[in-house]
């Protein structure tokens, strides 16, 4: 179960419609439910692109007049920010103390999962009046909650021992009224993502059980990992999931698809061990075909608009190289004849474990191109190797890689003219919580 994030939303009153933390009842799984069938699959599948990811809001403009409660808990949120740590250290032990039976939700470290509270805290404060925008955000974080085994009933706990730690630490800000902002916020932003968990749960698994049928190690530290699902696994290409292995139990990883949909349902993952990595280690060094894995549900709009006729330029950085190529597979696959410019980085020509493929897709399809950017050899960084070519102003970029990359990649794209809005990539929170 991810750390709770605050923020008032369109889709609920202010109240929340419960008491202290007390969310309402969620649709029966056996009734119709608001949003289902067609639509519902849809927004499942967030088939839209757009400009950020689902982990971090889109980046957009605050309202020019803060509300009461946006202030009051930005307020809290900058006279605790020097005691996060503390902060979040006591909202554990005070969940796990007060509430036992969720413990065996967390994983065994805690490490990651403090940093997500913190920083689901910090993107609240920030966005808190952009409803319109953290809406879909929280109702992907429901959805993805189901895999974790969170219920219902466990978001008020959360909420009460999230509250006791703000009061706990806040001592110079908080008050009657500001414990009231932060009950409305909670209790708003916990009813979207149990409604969203209740509507899924009618049409989809909280997690696919996944059974390696391929493990290829391309170099001494990546693989491309095939996985067999038990279940169909509806996905779009550039979308990406979580990942858990035998090996670590409750340790959840991101990883993108490397293919568009196949027929045959088969899923491929390209990893890299990383230092300390233990999953992505696990993954590279240990996994092997018969060993069985756990996917949470599809996440990611990193997706092809195919109502557009405008050009892909695609940036991947290292094993970023998979959603990108999953992306060219989905234009080929409709027929379309856009030009996709594809920007293929790495440190060495060692690195670019996946060019052989690349390449072949370009001889058998004339609107693609693909350049390999290595650093060593033209001293030129990924991004900046784009400036030499162009001009980009008729196509949408993708950028996929390490987090660095994708922050010099956005700088980039947009000093040469692409708006943010034509530039999609993955969540850059995400991507560091993958490497670990």
């Amino acid at each position: 179960m991810d750390a709770p994030t605050t923020t008032p939303s369109a889709d609920s009153g202010s109240d929340g419609g419960g008491g202290w933390f007390t969310p309402r009842k969620a649709p029966d799984p056996q009734s119709p439910a608001p949003g289902s069938g067609q639509e519902a699959a849809e927004e499942h599948r967030i088939p839209e692109p757009r400009p950020q990811s689902d982990t971090q809001p889109p980046q957009r403009p605050a309202p020019t007049h803060a509300s009461p409660d946006a202030i009051l808990v930005r307020r809290t949120m900058e006279e605790i920010s020097p005691v996060a740590d503390k902060v979040t250290s006591y909202f554990y032990a005070l969940l796990f103390v007060r509430h036992p039976e969720l413990r065996p939700l967390f994983p065994a470290a805690m490490d990651t999962q403090r940093d997500r509270l913190l920083r689901a805290l910090l993107t609240a404060a920030e966005h808190i009046d952009n409803k319109d925008v953290l809406v879909a955000y929280l109702k992907n974080l429901g959805r993805g909650h189901r895999k974790y085994g969170t219920q219902a009933e466990h978001y008020p706990a959360v909420g009460e021992c999230l509250i006791a730690a703000l009061t706990q630490y806040a001592t110079t800000t908080w008050s009657a009224e500001t414990e009231a902002a932060w009950v409305r916020t909670y209790t708003t932003i916990s009813q979207i993502m149990i409604d969203a968990a209740a509507e899924d749960e009618m049409k989809a698994p909280a997690w696919w059980m996944a059974e390696v049928v391929s493990h290829d190690l391309r170099t001494s530290d990546v693989a491309v990992v095939t996985v067999r699902p038990d279940q169909p696994y509806p996905f779009l290409a550039g979308q990406y999931t979580t990942l858990e292995t035998p090996w670590w139990p409750r340790i959840w990883r991101h990883y993108s698809f490397a293919s568009a949909p196949r027929s045959d349902g088969l899923l491929s993952f390209h990893v890299k061990a990383v230092p300390a990595g233990w999953v992505s280690g696990a993954l590279v060094h240990r996994a092997r075909p018969g060993d069985v894995l756990r996917l949470g549900p599809p996440a990611g709009s990193m997706t092809v608009d195919h109502t557009s006729d405008s050009g892909l330029l695609c940036l991947g950085g290292g094993t970023g190289i998979a959603p990108i190529k999953a992306l060219v597979e989905d234009v080929a696959e409709h027929g379309n004849q856009r030009p996709v410019e594809v920007f293929y980085g790495a440190r060495t020509s060692h690195d670019l474990y996946d060019i052989d493929t690349m390449l072949r897709l370009a001889q058998s399809h004339p609107w693609l191109s693909v350049r390999p950017v290595v650093d060593q050899q033209a001293h030129l960084q990924l991004p900046d190797a784009v400036r030499e070519y162009g001009p980009w102003n008729e196509y949408d970029a993708y950028l996929s890689g390490p987090p660095g990359m994708i922050r010099s990649g956005i700088d980039a794209l947009r000093r040469i003219g692409i708006p943010g809005s034509r530039i999609r990539h993955d969540s850059v929170e995400d991507l560091v919580a993958a490497t670990d």
